[in-house]
């Protein structure tokens, strides 16, 4: 049994060691060519789509992982207290609430983007930017006050 506790810690090293070599990689000076804008050039970074795509596969390792947790749990608590399950369920519930405000507060207007000309920087694209923008203002606020009100709460309990 003792085993199976090593799993998280060796995937949680490894996922973090396969980002730190990629983002290096992505952060050195190589470059894949150059990209004139108004008169400048401007180098293209070599390993831009290894560091995107790895990107994209973390958030939706991080969503799958936390609706799997968030859906087992309710489970697991609606056997026990109905009424507390269905007080995490409320969350849940406020979170997509907050996700679709979010949504409904992007623009679709045309993003101005230097050296790029496709169609990927309009419509509903450039209101999922904002809405993703949005969520990560609001939720990075978020988590600056619940660290800050744990930190005053556990001093207050002492």
């Amino acid at each position: 049994m003792k085993d199976y506790k090593l799993i998280p810690k060796i995937a949680l090293w490894s996922l973090m060691g396969i980002g730190v070599i990629i983002s290096i990689l992505f952060y050195l000076p190589l470059s894949e060519g150059t990209l004139e804008v108004a008169g400048d050039f401007l180098n293209i970074p070599r390993f831009s789509n290894l560091f995107l795509i790895w990107n994209y596969l973390l958030v939706c390792l991080v969503v799958l992982i936390t609706l799997g947790v968030v859906c087992w749990e309710f489970v697991k608590t609606y056997k026990v207290d109905k009424k507390k399950a269905l007080n995490s369920l409320y969350v849940v519930l406020g979170f997509i609430a907050l996700i679709v405000i979010c949504w409904l507060l992007g623009s679709p207007a045309e993003v101005k983007i230097i050296g790029y000309e496709g169609t990927d920087n309009v419509g509903s694209m450039a209101k999922l930017s904002d809405a993703c923008l949005y969520l990560t203002y609001i939720l990075t606020c978020a988590t600056i006050v619940a660290l800050v009100w744990g930190v005053i709460h556990t001093k207050r309990m002492k």
